[in-house]
């Protein structure tokens, strides 16, 4: 077959993307085709930088021009990204430029939530995504400790007739907490309403600009600031994190199902499990199920959900946590590896749920 632009895009059609299930041509993922004699070059536009098929559809492209029109092109292949979003109704004026909203919840506290939130959000900017983060914890704001922001504060700047807030950056992350606002000795004793406008007016207030995702470290439980987040913006999907344990797994549940809800009914985009097992470097793979086994595993199986990862229960997790700088940007590849793969089937399920999902909405309840 001759090299030619039709041709090459002819043969391309027939790789298909094992989650969006069609073909990468019809996607638009195969941009900017050029061609010069033997050699071939073109853009494999992917939905999101940290996709953890990168390899395989680069492979499967190759094996197709091989196959199709000759062995003997030289080809080059640029990966790059355009993070999807879907349609999103009542959005706000300040988050018009946030392609996907995510929150991550726990029904029960302790579990680590914060860590994975922090983790994720940057992991996902290692990864080159345009991220923030939002510690919607009102209670108990850890973000700025994790990720090495104590002592600092937004600054605020005047747009249009208004002021806006802008957030902090650390590590590539545009950061928002309380914790930049109050005292860390502060005993905020705050009755639910007052939590869910402080929440509220954060979100509307600050200067999220262009983001690819929009991550709430959300306060643990199902409660009030968490009815008012998806009343206030549309979430494009919730991150449920546990603990092996049967009381983690239980209120874990809880919040699946309040997600879930016919009223609510966001998402869910999968499950991780925190404090999965214990791993050294010195002895690899072999690990001690200190708190129960693939109990997350078996809660996502039975309430058909996804399994985004399990962390290891790894002192350099906590260190690194107390230092403020994330795990996952540690030199221990147990504990990196683990969040990277977490981050990358997150972003995994973002497109997934983008492609097959209905618009994002904000939630409206009657009662």
């Amino acid at each position: 077959m001759e090299l030619t632009k039709d041709n090459v895009l002819k043969a391309l059609s027939e790789v298909i993307d094992p989650d969006l299930k069609k073909d990468l041509v019809s996607l638009n993922m195969i941009q900017n085709v050029v061609i010069s004699e033997k050699k071939l070059s073109f853009d494999l536009v992917l939905t999101t930088p940290a996709c953890p098929l990168k390899n395989f559809l680069k492979e499967s492209c190759e094996n197709a021009i091989y196959k199709n029109i000759s062995k003997d092109i030289e080809i080059s292949i640029n990966i790059t990204s355009k993070v999807t979003g879907k349609e999103r109704e009542n959005d706000l004026k300040n988050l018009s430029k946030v392609k996907n909203i995510i929150a991550v919840v726990s029904g029960k506290g302790g579990v680590g939530k914060s860590t994975v939130a922090a983790n994720l959000a940057v992991g996902l900017a290692m990864q080159g995504a345009k991220v923030g983060l939002m510690d919607a914890d009102i209670y108990g704001p850890s973000i700025p400790i994790m990720l090495g922001l104590e002592g600092k504060a937004p600054t605020v700047t005047e747009q249009g007739e208004g002021q806006l807030i802008e957030p902090v950056m650390a590590f590539g992350v545009k950061v928002i907490s309380i914790g930049f606002f109050v005292s860390p000795e502060a005993s905020l004793m705050w009755r639910g309403p007052l939590a869910s406008a402080y929440l509220k007016q954060m979100v509307t207030d600050t200067n999220w600009g262009e983001l690819d995702y929009l991550i709430f470290d959300m306060p643990p439980g199902t409660g009030d600031i968490h009815l008012t987040l998806v009343q206030t913006v549309p979430v494009t999907g919730a991150v449920i994190v546990s603990t092996p344990q049967k009381i983690a797994l239980a209120d874990a549940t809880k919040a699946v199902s309040m997600f879930a809800d016919n009223k609510v009914n966001v998402p869910i985009l999968g499950m991780v499990e925190n404090m999965a097992y214990f791993e050294t470097e010195d002895l690899p793979g072999k690990k001690y199920y200190l708190f129960g086994k693939e109990g997350t595993k078996k809660l996502a199986e039975s309430m058909k959900v996804s399994l985004l990862g399990e962390i290891p229960l790894v002192e350099d997790i906590c260190v690194s946590g107390d230092k403020g700088t994330p795990a996952v940007m540690g030199k221990n590849p147990i504990v990196s590896n683990a969040f990277l793969d977490f981050c990358q089937k997150t972003a995994q399920a973002v497109s997934i749920r983008n492609e097959f999902g209905d618009p994002t909405h904000i939630v409206e309840m009657t009662s």
